[in-house]
């Protein structure tokens, strides 16, 4: 206990000198809200690896057993509230402290917290797209017509997965997908980056415009084993500006940061808040 709040007031330090903040949060910042994630504190999968894009595009079969687990696992997304992880960041944004979040998560969380400016690096689950002609649908509204199709799959009993997806495996066989209404037969995929995918350019473009625009980073619950989160890390190390991590567990830029602070991501920036907050030498000029 005593490490950990030297390490907030470290981090509250690091804060405090190095004005507006980019941050960038991952499945970490998220599991407070009932969220599961995909790795161990080693950075190891906990789980079978997520839905690679070239199988759900080139797969009936893989698309079957993607939208029958949604049906169940999504629940937990629709449902789930921000936290005080995310509030806290919602906080330090309206102080002045943090210029904006390039977040890996799918699930909205921080702008229903409150923060303003906030790049979705991975998209939104929250929304479906047509990979043929480009139409977009609200995904509750793909639910409804998915459980009226599959009534049956609805009584499955399934931990949920990260993202929205379940434990469960079954025959997927009899599970009815429907095309897109608009062009006929196009694939409807949540507007996300699934793994094998590659993020928009222009997305990456506007989360590099914003850490252009910010004196360091901030890294919160992520391990940034996946390339697209660690290459901005790598970007402001390379550029002189100072990383801090608050993360439980090893992460892929463990050699960049100028502080790390082990801790649960709600806890950690909850008293990082209060610190700050509570230290008249602490607060923004």
């Amino acid at each position: 206990m005593r490490s950990e709040i030297s390490g907030i007031a470290a981090l509250a330090h690091f804060v405090a000198r190095t004005p507006r903040l980019a941050v960038l949060s991952g499945a970490g910042i998220s599991t407070a809200s009932g969220i599961p994630d995909y790795r161990d504190d080693h950075g190891d999968w906990k789980r079978s690896p997520p839905m690679q894009h070239q199988v759900f595009m080139a797969s009936h079969a893989a698309r079957q057993r993607y939208w029958a687990r949604a049906l169940i696992g999504f629940r937990t997304l629709q449902q789930a509230e921000p936290n005080a992880a995310h509030r806290a960041l919602a906080r330090l944004e309206a102080a002045g402290r943090v210029g904006g979040v390039i977040t890996q998560n799918v699930d909205g969380l921080h702008r229903r917290a409150g923060s303003r400016r906030v790049i979705d690096l991975h998209g939104r689950a929250d929304v479906v797209r047509c990979m043929g002609c480009g139409a977009t649908r609200m995904r509750h509204d793909l639910h409804a017509e998915l459980a009226r199709r599959n009534p049956a799959w609805l009584e499955a009993g399934a931990r949920a997965g990260p993202d929205g997806d379940a434990d469960l495996e079954a025959d997927f066989g009899d599970f009815q997908v429907p095309a897109c209404t608009r062009c006929g037969d196009g694939i409807w995929k949540p507007d996300v980056v699934f793994f094998g995918d590659s993020v928009p350019k222009a997305r990456v473009a506007e989360a590099f415009a914003l850490l252009d625009d910010c004196r360091g980073l901030l890294v919160v619950g992520s391990s940034l084993m996946v390339y697209s989160g660690f290459r901005f890390a790598r970007a402001a190390a390379k550029a002189g500006k100072p990383v801090a991590c608050l993360n439980l567990g090893r992460t892929r830029a463990d050699d960049l940061y100028a502080l790390k602070v082990a801790t649960r991501a709600e806890a950690g920036l909850t008293a990082l808040v209060d610190a700050l907050e509570g230290d008249p030498s602490r607060r923004p000029a």
